[in-house]
């Protein structure tokens, strides 16, 4: 059983644990490195300059076993059976070229891709919208066809949604 499948199942309380044990394994690298670099008279007595390099040590080695042991491994194709769920996941928010989709509050049609570009209208909430199938990020190219005339320009995609939801 991987890691990850541990962790999956796991939930929480194992994160936790690994938490505890990489910020224990800190202080006992602190301990051990103190007792090398450090002269024997400082730990005589419980001194703030002590309790300042365990605590600081503790937590700096606590906190990069801490990020080492959570970091993801590096996946491949060949190892992992979802490798390409991203993928399906992307191509689902792009935008479908003739398909319908609903203003949520008043969008800004703009020149180009970006908030800071001209803005040539305000489609207001509830209107519909087509996109191109030009996209730049979360930037969508769409066809507006309210107003006087139509307006083709960019606009966020995160205000839109499918015609089709409510």
């Amino acid at each position: 059983m991987s890691f990850d499948q541990l962790a999956s199942g796991a939930g929480p309380y194992l994160a936790a644990s690994h938490g505890a044990l990489a910020y224990a394994a800190g202080l006992a690298l602190t301990l051990v490195l103190a007792s090398f670099l450090t002269p024997a008279h400082w730990w005589r007595r419980p001194t703030v300059r002590g309790l300042a390099i365990l605590g600081g040590g503790a937590w700096v080695f606590g906190a990069l076993l801490l990020h080492g042991v959570t970091a993801a491994p590096p996946h491949t194709a060949a190892a992992s059976p979802q490798a390409d769920a991203p993928t399906q996941q992307a191509s689902a928010v792009l935008p479908v070229p003739g398909q319908r989709y609903r203003v949520h509050r008043d969008l800004n049609v703009r020149d180009a891709a970006g908030v800071g570009s001209a803005r040539l209208a305000v489609a207001p909430a509830g209107s519909i919208v087509t996109p191109t199938g030009r996209h730049d990020g979360d930037w969508w190219q769409i066809r507006y066809d309210g107003g006087p005339a139509g307006v083709e320009g960019w606009a966020s995609s995160l205000w839109l949604r499918r015609a089709a939801e409510q």
